[in-house]
């Protein structure tokens, strides 16, 4: 009962400072959508122009429906920007589309831990279309049945391990991002610190991802590890 009592305190507590953060990037990004960029370039040529310089030329910058919806796809090697960011000549827009790209160039440069990151999704696909109804007839027979809640804690952990993983393919392609970006002089002084923490608080919401997930699995760890008792 203690531990069920904790855990609900854990995740309780990891989903409100998600939201919080959640809301502070929203924020964020709605203050520096405001402000034009100095070079009045727009979030698609900001994008081309940084796979350009970086002799990329197989990656296309193609518009994806929704808000903060942009990612680098490796699959079909695309920056997918959403209208806000493909369109916007602001800060934010600037910021995000040269994160993206920071991915494209990842990809081309065969950075490490987005190569595992990308080993790895397939098995998370999987996992996580599953593992919640395993861990729940796992957690419901564990007396009688043990291994299925263990199969679940496996796949779960799979996710976590993805979560964890994707922490350093963020925060290197923000890294990416911000030098290109002064190198090119597309931002520069308030610009750059502007960017700067727009691409901050996107970064910390994997941040808390990453440590609500593993939260849960140890949780599911200790209720295996109670239940063999």
């Amino acid at each position: 009962m203690m531990i069920g009592m904790e855990v609900f305190i854990v995740i309780g507590f990891f989903m409100i400072l998600g939201m919080i953060v959640s809301g502070r990037l929203k924020s964020k990004f709605k203050k520096y959508s405001s402000i034009p960029i100095r070079s009045g370039l727009t979030g698609r040529e900001v994008a081309e122009k940084m796979l350009h310089e970086n002799s990329i030329y197989d990656v296309k910058v193609i518009s994806t429906p929704g808000k903060l919806s942009d990612h680098y796809n490796p699959l079909n090697k695309t920056v997918n920007l959403s209208p806000e960011v493909y369109n916007g000549r602001s800060i934010a827009a600037a910021a995000v589309a040269a994160h993206e790209c920071g991915h494209a160039v990842q990809h081309a440069r065969a950075y490490a831990f987005l190569q595992m990151r990308s080993a790895l999704v397939p098995v998370v696909s999987i996992s996580s279309k599953y593992m919640q109804w395993i861990l729940l007839i796992g957690i419901l027979t564990i007396n009688q049945f043990p291994g299925i809640l263990l199969a679940g804690i496996l796949m779960f952990a799979a996710t976590t391990l993805f979560s964890f993983i994707t922490l350093p393919v963020e925060y290197d392609a923000t890294k990416r991002a911000l030098v290109w970006l002064d190198q090119a002089e597309l931002t520069s002084g308030q610009e750059h610190e502007k960017a700067k923490d727009a691409l901050r608080w996107a970064a910390r919401t994997y941040v808390v991802a990453a440590l609500a997930s593993l939260a849960t699995l140890l949780y599911f760890v200790m209720i295996f590890l109670g239940g063999r008792r």
